[in-house]
């Protein structure tokens, strides 16, 4: 049903980040500033994978920065629309649970704004898939909800008739799952809501060499 709602509203989505600039890390400063800090710090140590990728907009601002990235959406029609709006990058289609990643084959890695989609018990699991691929010094970023529920949405993006539970984090919940996959976080910045959305947390960590 995830799969089915996200691809009812990506034509919708993709639309909002193109003509209003939400979601488009470029008009938000703090956004762009922690990206911008992944992107330094991954450098050229590897490929890169943008997991939950959507409409393509932060892979797009990563290869630009000349790094080495591909994105990854569990929508088909995500996916699509990425492709048709950077038709310069690489896209495909895949699952974050179902990813065949090789152990030390990443520099990097992004969950952003992709995975409060998982299942409270399956994100540990991802997590460590996560830390399993990245190389000896390379680098996760993951951004999420904060709070304490799961939220049932069966209207977004203007869009009725879907289905998908946003799980929220406590900020130290979130840390705490990242340092037990084996990544030591290395940089927090915690987002108050605005008009758009509630509060948010972004979560940077280190694969120890």
């Amino acid at each position: 049903m995830v799969r089915e709602s996200y691809d009812r509203v990506a034509d919708n989505y993709a639309d909002m980040v193109v003509n209003t600039g939400i979601g488009d890390i470029r008009r938000h400063p703090w956004l762009k500033a922690a990206i911008d800090a992944f992107a330094d710090s991954v450098g050229d140590s590897g490929p890169v994978l943008d997991v939950g990728c959507g409409p393509g907009t932060v892979t797009a601002y990563l290869a630009e920065r000349g790094l080495d990235v591909s994105g990854v959406d569990l929508s088909p029609r995500m996916i699509e629309n990425a492709r048709r709006l950077h038709p310069e990058c690489r896209f495909s289609v895949a699952s974050a649970t179902e990813l065949d990643l090789p152990e030390a084959s990443l520099g990097g890695v992004l969950g952003w704004w992709s995975l409060f989609n998982l299942p409270r018990p399956i994100l540990p699991q991802v997590l460590a898939h996560f830390a399993h691929a990245l190389k000896p010094g390379g680098h996760l970023i993951t951004a999420t909800h904060v709070g304490d529920q799961d939220l049932l949405r069966t209207e977004v993006y203007g869009v009725s008739s879907v289905r998908w539970t946003t799980h929220q984090w406590r900020p130290d919940r979130l840390v705490a799952l990242i340092h037990d996959a084996g990544l030591h976080p290395v940089a927090e910045l915690r987002l108050p809501a605005d008009e758009h959305t509630g509060p948010g947390v972004v979560v940077m960590a280190r694969k120890p060499v």
